[in-house]
C-alpha cells in the first residue's frame, strides 16, 4: 500500500480500522476528522474529491456566484449610494473561475485536515460486504478490502429528475451542470420552486439571464411559512423572475432556439401557455444515493418515508456496528445536520452515549433576500393546536439595515404562550443566514422571549431586529407605535 497527497492507491488495505466513514462529505469528513481527534483510528472512503456535494457542487459554488451576483447587484445601483460606476459588467467565465478557486481552496483546507488528523484517505468507491468489512472499488477493475470495527455510511444524496417527454435533452440541466456552464445562457426555465431552484433563479436573474420558475404548490419554497415566502416572492417578481406557481410540466421540446416547456394546472389539468428557453434547469430535489452501497445485500432496513437508510436516535441502523449520517438518511438533507449526525455517531461508537435533536435544524436560504428558519413554523403550530405568542419586527424599522439600503423583511419569534419559551422562529432580509444563530440557540437551550429582550443588543446591528422582536412577542416592541 502507498500513500501520496493524504490519499491511498489501489491495492490491498492493511489492518483493521476502528471506524470505516463511506462519503467524504460534510457529514463523513466531520466524523472522520472528530473521530481521529478522539484517538479512533478511521479510513475514510471517497469516489470523488473530500467536501462532498455541498463543497464541490452545492452549498460553497453557488454561495460564491450569489456573492458575484451580489457584487453586480451593488455596482449597478451605487448611484443610490453616491457613487459612479458606470460601463458595469459580469465576465462570466471569471465569475466561474472564482468560484472554482474559492471550492479548490476549501477543499484543500479539508484535505489538510484530514492528513493533520491521522485519518487514512482512500480514493474509491466503497460499498458493503458486511457489517465489519467493505469493498473498495477503484474504478479500473481493481478492488480491495477493508476492514474496520464499526461502519458509518455518509454517501449524501444525487439530483432527481422528472420523468417527463424530453427530458433527457442536453439542454436540460441539473444543479451540477448549471454549475459547470462556460457561458451564461440568456435564458432559463427553472423547474422547481424550492431552495435550490429560487437560489439558481436568483443567481442568473442578477448575472443577466431571463429566468422562468414553475413551481408545482401554490407557493415557491413550500417548505417554509406563507409570508417568509412572500417575502422573496415579490422581490422576484421586481428582480423580472417569471414565476408559475400550481404549475405542472408536461414536456420538454427542442426549438432552434433551444427548448419549449408544455405546461399545465396542477389542480384542474387546464393547458397552460407554452414556455420556451435557452435552457432547462431541473430542481425538483435530491434523493438518498444508496445505489452500489450494498445496503439491501447486508439487510440494512431502508425507511420507506424518506427512502433513505433507517436509523435510530444514535444513527445506529438496524446492524449494531454500521451507522448511517446525512443525506443518505433521508432526514434532514442539510450539510450541517449531517455534520452534526456524524458527531453525534461518532460518540455512540465511542461508547459517549449520545442523541440526535431536530428540534432545533436551522435552514438558510441564500435567495434575495435571505430566509432563515428554525424550529416550529407558524404553519406547524397551528397544525399541532399549539397556543403560541408570535413577536414580529420589521427592517424598514432597523437603522442598520437603512444604512445598508436593505430595509425589506422582519424578524419573527414564536413562542409557547403559557410559558414564553421560544420554540421557533424566522427571518427574511438582509443578514438573515447569520442573524437564524441566535434564533437557534434560544430554541436549543429554551429561553424565553423576555430573556432575549432583556439582553443588551449592539446598537446600530442587524441583530437588534431578533431583541424588538422579542419585545413585540412579550409585550410591545420598543420602536414600533402601538
Amino acid at each position: 500500500m502507498s500513500e501520496r497527497n493524504g490519499a491511498v492507491e489501489a491495492g490491498s488495505v492493511d489492518g483493521t480500522y476502528d471506524i470505516a466513514v463511506i462519503g467524504g462529505g460534510p457529514g463523513g469528513y466531520v466524523a472522520a476528522a472528530y473521530a481521529a481527534k478522539k484517538g479512533a483510528k478511521v479510513v475514510l472512503v471517497e469516489k470523488d474529491t473530500p467536501g462532498g456535494t455541498c463543497l464541490n457542487r452545492g452549498c460553497i459554488p453557488t454561495k460564491a456566484l450569489i456573492r458575484t451576483a451580489e457584487v453586480y447587484k451593488t455596482l449597478q445601483e451605487a448611484g443610490r449610494y453616491g457613487c459612479r460606476a458606470e460601463k458595469v459588467e459580469v465576465d462570466f467565465k471569471k465569475a466561474m473561475a472564482r468560484k472554482d478557486r474559492v471550492v479548490k481552496g476549501l477543499v484543500k483546507g479539508v484535505e489538510a485536515l484530514l492528513a493533520r488528523r491521522g485519518v487514512t484517505v482512500i480514493r474509491g468507491w466503497g460499498r458493503l460486504m458486511d457489517g465489519e468489512t467493505v469493498v473498495v472499488s477503484y474504478g479500473d477493475g481493481r478492488e480491495s478490502l477493508l476492514k474496520a470495527r464499526h461502519i458509518i455510511l455518509a454517501t449524501g444524496s444525487e439530483p432527481v429528475t422528472l420523468s417527463i417527454p424530453g427530458a433527457s435533452s442536453e439542454a436540460v440541466i441539473d444543479s451540477t451542470q448549471a454549475l459547470e456552464l462556460d457561458a451564461l445562457p440568456e435564458s432559463m426555465i427553472v423547474i422547481g420552486g424550492g431552495v435550490i431552484g429560487m437560489e439558481f433563479a436568483f443567481i442568473f436573474t442578477r448575472l443577466g439571464a431571463k429566468v422562468t420558475v414553475i413551481e408545482y404548490m401554490d407557493q415557491i419554497l413550500p417548505s417554509v411559512d406563507e409570508d417568509l415566502a412572500q417575502e422573496v416572492f415579490r422581490s422576484a417578481r421586481t428582480a423580472g423572475i417569471q414565476i408559475f406557481t400550481k404549475a405542472r410540466a408536461t414536456a420538454i421540446t427542442p426549438t432552434d432556439a433551444g427548448l419549449a416547456v408544455a405546461l399545465e394546472d396542477a389542480a384542474t389539468g387546464q393547458q397552460l401557455p407554452e414556455i420556451a428557453a435557452e435552457k432547462v434547469l431541473m430542481a425538483v430535489g435530491r434523493r438518498p444515493l444508496i445505489e452500489g452501497l450494498g445496503v439491501v445485500e447486508v439487510g440494512i432496513e431502508l425507511d420507506p418515508m424518506t427512502r433513505g437508510i433507517k436509523v435510530n436516535e444514535r444513527m445506529q441502523t438496524n446492524i449494531d456496528s454500521i451507522y448511517a449520517i446525512g443525506d443518505v438518511t433521508g432526514k434532514v438533507m442539510l450539510a450541517h445536520a449531517a455534520s452534526h449526525q456524524g458527531l453525534v455517531a461518532v460518540d455512540n461508537i465511542l461508547g459517549q452515549e449520545s442523541r440526535m435533536d431536530y428540534s432545533a435544524v436551522p435552514n438558510a436560504i441564500f435567495t434575495d433576500p435571505e430566509i432563515a428558519s428554525v424550529g416550529v413554523t407558524e404553519k406547524e403550530a397551528a397544525a399541532r393546536n399549539l397556543n403560541i405568542r408570535v413577536g414580529r419586527f420589521p427592517f424598514a424599522a432597523n437603522g442598520k439595515a437603512s444604512t445598508l439600503g436593505t430595509s425589506r423583511g422582519f424578524v419573527k419569534l414564536i413562542a409557547d404562550a403559557d410559558t414564553g419559551r421560544i420554540i421557533g422562529g424566522g427571518v427574511v432580509g438582509p443578514g438573515a443566514t447569520d442573524l437564524i444563530a441566535e434564533i437557534t440557540l434560544a430554541v436549543q437551550h429554551r429561553l424565553t422571549v423576555e430573556q432575549v429582550a432583556r439582553t443588551i443588543h449592539a446598537h446600530p446591528t442587524l441583530p437588534e431586529a431578533i431583541f424588538e422582536a422579542a419585545w413585540a412577542a412579550e409585550s410591545g416592541a420598543l420602536h414600533l407605535a402601538d
